[in-house]
């Protein structure tokens, strides 16, 4: 299953490693759209795929941390 989502980054976790952590401990495959970094903001447009339940514990481990998580055009569908 894919999900397209948009993620606004509190400025303490910008230069941290969240994605990759991400995808490590929920076995999901990130594949980074767009992304817009800056010292203050950081926004990125991830394409996300995996099992639907490890796209949801994924999902909500970046929400745990503050990541503001929105799904983006939907589900994209295989």
């Amino acid at each position: 299953m894919k999900k397209r989502v948009k993620l606004t980054f509190p400025q303490q976790l910008i230069k941290e490693p969240v994605i990759f952590k991400m995808a490590k401990a929920y076995n999901v495959m990130p594949n980074i759209r767009r992304a817009r970094v800056t010292e203050t903001v950081g926004e990125m447009v991830l394409e996300l795929e995996g099992a639907e339940e490890d796209l949801e514990k994924g999902i909500q481990s970046l929400k745990d941390q503050g990541i503001v998580v929105e799904l983006v055009e939907g589900d994209v569908l295989e």
